[in-house]
């Protein structure tokens, strides 16, 4: 897909991997709506590239159908809907010891904002018999992330329902990218914007991400991997399951010890 003179929704847009990417999609030439829950960075991310500012809860169906209706009135219908917006909460103690609140939250934010979009945006899609949903899932989805088991539950979940999306309606001209990065510089991780990148040990910067994104974008690949290793990862998870999960267990050893919770920062010097 080329994305210029294309109309674009990226949620979670007002910082780390959804701003680079609606800075990068606007320099091709794009209309972006930038949508975020904080309304401000939203409106910030909007003035520096001449976009759109929505503020957006994506967990609310109704919110995500007034983010397009707000975006096909200023732009027109949507071409390529970019679910970027996530939470990290971590887990108290053993592997379902989260809140009922926290799996939900996870739960609506990884899954039902995908489902939702899709609902508003598929219908005109399909109708015109072309459009691109481009999901931003992550590696936890295709193997797992250590002390966040809703984070990994759910982004697994969100790979399924884009490999749904692309098995569905491929014939329908509808295409699909499901990202999965590994570790990146982002707040959510805790990194200020411009830190925390670390080659050596692999954490990349959301600009690096966009960069991987436009590729696989142009490329209409399903699979996207801003970190080529995860490849690796997953053959290796795939051809020895039982293996696979006895050095996860090691793994884990290595980053909780005797603190009985991980430290995500500090997670990525280990894998």
């Amino acid at each position: 897909m080329d994305v210029k003179d294309k109309t674009i929704i990226v949620t979670g847009g007002g910082s780390g991997i959804g701003k680079a990417l609606c800075v990068r999609f606007a320099a091709e030439g794009a209309r972006v709506a930038v949508a975020d829950l904080n309304g401000e960075t939203a409106q910030q991310t909007a003035e520096q590239i001449g976009g759109l500012a929505v503020s957006c809860n994506v967990a609310s169906e109704s919110e995500i159908r007034h983010l397009v209706d707000r975006t096909e009135l200023h732009f027109g219908p949507i071409d390529l809907f970019c679910s970027n917006a996530g939470i990290l909460a971590g887990e108290p103690g053993h592997a379902a010891s989260a809140s009922n609140e926290v799996w939900q939250a996870n739960w609506n934010i990884h899954v039902m904002a995908h489902i939702y979009a899709a609902r508003a945006v598929l219908p005109g899609m399909i109708e015109r018999g072309e459009g691109y949903f481009l999901q931003m899932i992550s590696a936890a989805g295709l193997l797992n992330q250590i002390g966040d088991a809703a984070y990994s539950t759910t982004k697994h979940a969100a790979l399924g329902f884009a490999e749904a999306l692309a098995i569905t309606h491929g014939d329908d001209g509808i295409k699909v990218s499901a990202v999965c990065p590994q570790f990146v510089a982002t707040p959510m991780l805790g990194y200020g914007e411009g830190e925390g990148v670390d080659a050596e040990y692999g954490i990349i910067g959301p600009d690096e991400v966009a960069d991987s994104v436009m590729a696989g974008l142009k490329e209409e690949r399903f699979l996207i991997l801003p970190h080529p290793q995860v490849e690796t990862y997953r053959q290796t998870k795939a051809a020895d399951y039982d293996r696979w999960i006895n050095g996860m267990r090691r793994l884990r050893v290595r980053i909780i010890g005797d603190s009985g919770t991980a430290d995500i920062k500090a997670m990525h010097k280990l894998v």
